[in-house]
């Protein structure tokens, strides 16, 4: 017995130790969340549940103060990425993977960051090219992240500059655009059209490919001077009834502009919007209408358009998206309705019986009743029948007088009723506010051979507010007010004991216009209302002075007044779309997207390919005379001799253990076939993890070969070809690098041996760039 003695006092200090230790870490749990340690904070509470896994509200307290972490670090690390820094949030996202490892908004997290670094070096090349005067090739390059992430502000800023770039020049060619801007000077009177291709073929180094049913011999006219290679062209084939599809940057194929031809070789592209805030019904007939698109599908469910159509079309429906896909406006109603009520009631004086009852006559009976051995006897009492011999017996104690009353009464009230709503609603959207109560009203029904029935309705007694906003641009806010306020006034019961309710009630029904905080007040809703009643004797009490001490005087004075103020908060408004969505050149009637048909001085053009070449060729006899002076492509590659510009970007510091980026960038590419040079860096410090071509040698329709050796030796080789020529500037080619651990310092990135060659094989001058000094730091 005294040994299960022992283990029962054993056992119940083994409880209050362990009850004290979970306390104890509650406790210290609680504290640290409060200073901002969370993760120390949830070791703690998870501590405490483990030591009393019975009690209910530790384990309660835990997940509750762990969801609300976890919640406010997930918004803290979307904001940070939302502002671009990723490296914070990504920290912080790893934070609340070690609360929860399996929340599935980390992992989202996680890879929108590894997104957002991949679109932003999109961006950095799309800008390198911009730089470079490349304006076509950056908006091709920048066209998908904004696509992907139409909230990122490297992309932003980057497409307003290319707005703002292209506002000055709406022509749409990009293949041949930023590459053949030469200058020249045509004359040609009734030649034939293959023999003007021809000059500019020598001239331009264009290749020209013909469809088989162009006509041989269609002649042309043209005198133009001093005007842009691509500009003749595109006045050519118009002029002609022929069209042109660009192969590559220097090969174009020119065909009848016939529906059937259009049909074979026009290209056509499938693309998806997916909208955030525009109706899809909407957007369909806005398609419709203005693009004239057939093949167009909607997903209301998803709120998704799908398009087929020429890639200059889409260019187009993307504008136009762009410009109604908007959020709509929200604006916030402050309102405050104040119903004020004051009342006095003064009742004074001898109110005295009005009536009096006489002959109540009643008669007393006694029931009895049996029922088997039970005898119960009930007394009652029924009122006799009044007659005419009732009268002999009439005295005084057969006839009752009321008693009389003295008022004395005064009563003072003030009544204020405030309500104060805030709500939230959408321009041009119905919102309705009703304070008060669903009153009861029983209506009976009698039909024939069926009987009576009673259904229920309730009606609506109290403060009902009607607004719709409507938000304008300036930040102004249109309302339509629509207040009522009613009151039950009293309660009228029918013959058949059915109820039914007088209501009192007070409209106002308007229209008005303020600015955005602006408080507007709407009083005058006042219902006065004087009552004065008198219970006098007859004759008594209307004599003068004395006629008070017999009558009473009751005077009520009541007074209501309904006030409303409302005031519009707009938390979200229309943003004005940019100039290049609201306004652009949308082809002509026949042809939507065309680009426009001008011919522009080649003085004005930018950064002119090669130099000036000045054709002359004046029909006499009917053929075009080719002057001797033109120069063919090769020659021209020689002439220009533009040297491959090479520099190198990276970034100045790189902590140990963590993966930086070596761009190799290049300029001034015309005509490029191949480029190769030497990455010198020190092995004992870096290790080569990746190299990839860059995105200059893979625009276009040719195929690029990319060899890289030499890793581990300090000495890494690159070679890029292509099977066509590249021209432009931009990244060529990107190195990814790793600090070893316990190698910290200085190092130097640098290029040896550049060499460039075009398709001829001749040999082109580059540059050595200069190193890049990259700090490793622990």
């Amino acid at each position: 017995m005294k040994r299960y003695k022992n283990y029962l006092v054993t056992a119940l200090i083994a409880i209050l130790i362990s009850g004290c230790a979970s306390d104890r870490a509650f406790r210290e749990g609680n504290l640290l969340l409060s200073e901002g340690k969370y993760e120390e904070g949830i070791s703690k509470l998870q501590a405490a549940a483990k030591d009393d896994p019975n009690n209910a509200e530790i384990r309660a307290h835990l997940f509750r103060s762990r969801d609300q972490i976890i919640n406010r670090l997930l918004v803290e690390a979307d904001s940070l990425r939302e502002k671009g820094k990723l490296e914070e949030a990504e920290a912080v996202y790893h934070r609340v993977q070690g609360l929860d490892e399996n929340h599935p908004r980390v992992q989202e997290g996680l890879n929108a960051i590894q997104a957002q670094r991949r679109q932003r070096l999109i961006v950095a090349d799309a800008e390198t090219l911009f730089n470079n005067g490349n304006v076509e090739a950056a908006q091709e390059m920048l066209r998908p992240v904004l696509q992907e992430n139409k909230s990122l502000d490297v992309a932003i800023s980057l497409q307003q500059r290319i707005n703002d770039k292209n506002k000055q020049d709406t022509s749409v060619m990009p293949a041949l655009k930023s590459r053949y801007k030469k200058p020249v000077s045509l004359e040609f009177r009734d030649a034939n059209l293959r023999s003007v291709f021809e000059v500019l073929s020598r001239t331009a180094g264009i290749n020209f490919i013909f469809d088989k049913d162009v006509r041989p011999d269609l002649k042309t006219t043209l005198f133009v001077k001093d005007s842009s290679i691509e500009d003749v062209i595109n006045l050519l084939v118009v002029t002609n009834q022929l069209d042109k599809r660009i192969l590559n940057e220097n090969t174009v194929l020119i065909y009848p502009n016939t529906p059937a031809k259009t049909k074979d070789y026009q290209e056509l592209v499938l693309k998806s919007f997916y909208l955030g805030n525009a109706d899809v019904k909407q957007t369909l007939n806005m398609i419709k209408t203005l693009l004239k698109t057939r093949d167009v599908f909607i997903d209301e469910k998803l709120n998704l358009l799908m398009m087929r159509d020429t890639p200059e079309v889409i260019r187009l429906a993307e504008k136009l998206i762009a410009a109604q896909d908007k959020a709509e406006p929200e604006v916030m109603l402050d309102v405050e309705v104040l119903e004020v009520k004051r009342s006095k009631l003064t009742e004074l004086g001898i109110q005295y019986p009005n009536q009096f009852t006489a002959l109540n006559l009643t008669n007393s009976n006694t029931v009895t009743t049996s029922a088997g051995a039970v005898v119960a006897t009930t007394p009652s009492v029924v009122a006799s029948q009044f007659t005419v011999d009732s009268l002999r017996s009439l005295n005084g104690s057969k006839i009752g007088i009321p008693s009389p009353v003295l008022n004395l009464r005064k009563e003072d009230s003030d009544t204020n009723l405030l309500a104060n709503p805030r709500i939230r609603v959408k321009n041009r959207e119905k919102a309705k506010i009703h304070i008060g109560d669903k009153v009861p009203v029983i209506t009976t029904t009698s039909t024939a051979n069926v009987g009576i029935s009673e259904s229920v309705s309730y009606l609506d007694v109290g403060l009902k507010l009607d607004v719709e906003p409507n938000v304008f641009l300036d930040n102004e806010v249109g309302i339509k007010v629509g207040l009522e306020v009613s009151n039950i006034v009293r309660e009228i019961k029918s013959s058949t004991g059915t109820l039914t309710y007088q209501v009192g009630t007070r409209n106002a029904v308007t229209a008005l216009r303020l600015k955005d905080g602006e408080t507007q007040v709407l009083a005058g809703l006042i219902n006065d209302e004087d009552r004065a009643s008198a219970s006098k004797l007859p004759g008594l009490g209307d004599l003068p002075l004395f006629g008070h001490l017999f009558s009473s005087h009751r005077d009520e004075h009541s007074k209501t007044e309904i006030i409303l103020l409302i005031t519009p908060h707009v938390i979200r408004n229309l943003v004005r779309p940019e100039f290049a969505i609201t306004e652009f050149t949308s082809g002509t009637e026949s042809s939507i997207g065309a680009a426009p048909l001008s011919l522009s001085s080649a003085a004005k053009a930018s950064v002119p390919m090669g130099v000036n070449a000045s054709v002359s060729a004046v029909q006499q006899t009917g053929l075009s005379q080719v002057p001797q002076s033109a120069p063919s492509p090769a020659n021209d590659q020689e002439q220009n001799g533009t040297p491959v510009q090479l520099n190198l970007n990276a970034p100045t510091q790189a902590p140990i253990g963590k993966n930086f980026t070596l761009n190799v960038n290049a300029s001034g590419l015309n005509g490029v076939k191949q480029v190769a040079f030497e990455i010198n860096y020190d092995p004992a410090k870096l290790d080569v993890v990746d190299s990839q071509a860059g995105l200059l040698m893979k625009m276009g329709s040719g195929q690029t070969d990319y060899q890289h050796s030499g890793e581990g030796t300090g000495h890494l080789q690159i070679s890029i070809s292509r099977n066509t020529p590249a021209s432009g500037s931009g990244n060529l080619a990107t190195v990814t690098f790793r600090p070893l651990a316990g190698k910290p310092g200085a190092t130097q990135l640098g290029i040896v041996n550049p060499t460039a060659s075009d398709i001829s094989g001749s040999s082109l001058p580059s540059n050595v760039p200069a190193a890049r000094n990259v700090t490793i730091v622990p």
